[in-house]
């Protein structure tokens, strides 16, 4: 009975992943601790797994992608890779982010280019978006630390094993899979559609102004006395008053004569105003001047905003902004913004003040697109300290010379004594729900293999299979690995595929290695919908994306990538 309660556990993991409506840290510690109270794991098993040391490593690698993010080499690259003929412009953005992503962060890399790419006006932004997400992930594939799923797969290998995989074991097969499947993607992004940003007259049209005349008994009384807090489907965003903004506005702050007032919300109420003595609607133009504090971002994965509204987390105090636009996808989004939920990629069209850079949580909820905001970056002699760092860590630990582990937390302690990296940011950054994410799981697949759930689903895999032989089992795990990305995140994916390959390899008598590398490329291959990965949120609402680009664009991706890595990883990695 105990396997199966197991199995049925799971399946509602996945059930609640899918629905979206728990948050994937929350489910998996909420199923270890479960697996805890019955007794299927214990205290010291369940410890030991947030000590992994391959996810202490992952930890450490993207604790340094925080500085080596904020190196000029990305904005440098970004600025001289779209010029010339869109074609190969698209083949060096596609061709520099697959090479910088096989080391560096793929969110990182997309959110450098991210910005440079939305602001030039040579080529579409739409044509170039999604060949920069895609081409994130086929980099990330090509090396232990090019993505978080292959430094997961390794935490559940040493977890199995014993032993941790190699820095470059990935490039055997990654190097010629990306290489074939980026080809396929620079044919198909001729498919994408032309979609420029919003220029500065559309961006305006998120603004209702109205001028206070000189005789309006409104002057002299403060906005909360005037009324204008409790507006139907407006809320007052800005105050012009001789030739500057004032901007948020407080409650008792007191409206003078000649001031325009300038709303956003659901502009078409226009009617609200009306009942307002001596306020003037239309009256003055202060485009030039609204411009001028205009910021669009992106809500990132690390954001606190996703699931909340504007309200709840009473945005304009939080940021020194007012939103006075939200895009998702290509859906411009009406009504009042301050009753919609966020989600991780939207687009966020806003009105800043002067204080608005001074805040600290902006690169942890933000991806910025355009505006006069710009993040601190490294000085030359910080630059040079930490990619080259970085540099000697990788090469060290792919020699041997050096456990990949000890690199990275001597370069972390370099950077932190030679102040490159503050501890405050290492607080607000640290991915606290990676760890609890990976930790938990590994607990869940000890668990799976303490039960004999895991035995029980290796028999029910290998009966399925038993008539068409291993490759055939190969073929179903990645496969599952697959349809487990594309519903629920790509760690999750590994962390449940992981457990069924290594058992289903077991049940075969074959090497478990190349079931390994089935679950590692699988839980990579997101190609198809934009709900699944990081990056593909992060280009939907500035590509203006409808989800039908994605299955465009990536199916035949999708199935390259698929078939590459069916018939070269057996070749490589014999059973």
């Amino acid at each position: 009975m105990t396997p199966w309660a197991v199995l049925l556990s799971i399946t509602l993991l996945l059930v609640l992943l899918i629905s979206g409506k728990i948050k994937p840290a929350i489910a998996f510690v909420s199923l270890a601790a479960g697996y805890l109270l019955v007794g299927f794991i214990d205290t010291s098993t369940l410890l030991v797994q947030y000590t992994n040391p391959a996810l202490a490593t992952l930890l450490l690698l993207l604790l340094v992608s925080l500085a080596l993010e904020r190196s000029p080499l990305l904005d440098w690259l970004s600025k001289h890779l779209l010029k010339g003929h869109p074609k190969l412009a698209t083949a060096r953005l596609m061709g520099s982010t697959a090479v910088l992503s096989a080391f560096l962060n793929n969110t990182a890399v997309v959110a450098a280019f991210l910005g440079a790419i939305t602001r030039q006006q040579g080529i579409a932004p739409s044509r170039l978006l999604i060949p920069l997400s895609y081409a994130s992930i086929l980099g990330g594939i090509t090396t232990l630390v090019g993505t978080s799923t292959n430094l997961v797969v390794n935490s559940f290998h040493l977890n199995a094993s014993g032993s941790e995989l190699g820095m470059f074991q990935f490039s055997l097969v990654g190097i010629p899979v990306a290489l074939i499947t980026l080809a396929v993607l620079l044919w198909r992004a001729n498919a994408l559609p032309h979609h420029r940003p919003e220029d500065t007259e559309e961006k305006l049209s998120y603004f209702l102004a109205a001028d206070v005349e000189a005789e309006s008994p409104m002057i002299g009384q403060s906005i909360e006395q005037n009324g204008l807090r409790s507006l139907d489907g407006l809320y007052l965003l800005e105050i012009e008053r001789q030739g500057r903004l004032i901007s948020p506005v407080a409650p008792d702050e007191q409206l003078q004569a000649d001031d325009t007032l300038v709303f956003t919300g659901e502009v078409s109420k226009v009617q609200a105003l009306q009942r307002f003595p001596g306020l003037n609607l239309f009256g003055h133009q202060a485009d030039n001047l609204l411009a001028t504090n205009l910021v669009e971002v992106v809500i990132s994965h690390e954001s606190e905003l996703a699931g909340k509204t504007l309200q709840d987390v009473d945005f304009r105090s939080m940021f020194s902004a007012g939103v006075v636009g939200i895009r998702r996808g290509d859906k411009r989004l009406e009504g009042q913004l301050g009753k919609i939920p966020l989600r991780v990629g939207d687009c966020l069209l806003l009105a800043v003040s002067a204080d608005f850079r001074q805040h600290r949580n902006l690169d942890r909820n933000f991806h910025l697109l355009s505006g006069s905001f710009t993040r601190p970056q490294l000085n030359r002699k910080e630059s040079l300290i930490t990619l080259g760092g970085f540099a000697t860590v990788i090469s060290l630990a792919a020699a041997n010379w050096l456990p990949l582990f000890h690199g990275l937390l001597i370069l972390l302690g370099a950077l932190l004594l030679l102040k490159v990296i503050s501890m405050a940011e290492l607080r607000r950054r640290f991915p606290f729900e990676l760890w609890l994410i990976i930790g938990s799981a590994l607990a869940i697949a000890q668990a799976l293999e303490n039960s004999g759930a895991a035995a029980l689903l290796a028999d029910g895999m290998q009966a399925v299979f038993s008539g068409y032989g291993i490759y055939a089992a190969f073929i179903g795990c990645y496969l599952l690995t697959l349809l487990l990305t594309e519903t629920v995140t790509n760690n999750a994916a590994a962390a449940l595929a992981f457990p069924i390959a290594w058992s289903t390899a077991h049940a075969f008598g074959a090497d478990p290695l190349p079931f390994v590398m089935a679950v590692a490329y699988g839980a990579s291959a997101c190609f198809l919908i934009p709900f699944g990965y990081q990056t593909h949120l992060m280009v939907y609402s500035p590509g203006r994306y409808k989800i039908t680009d994605f299955l465009k664009i990536g199916l035949p991706v999708s199935l390259t990538y698929s078939a590459a890595v069916l018939l070269i990883t057996p070749l490589v990695f014999p059973f």
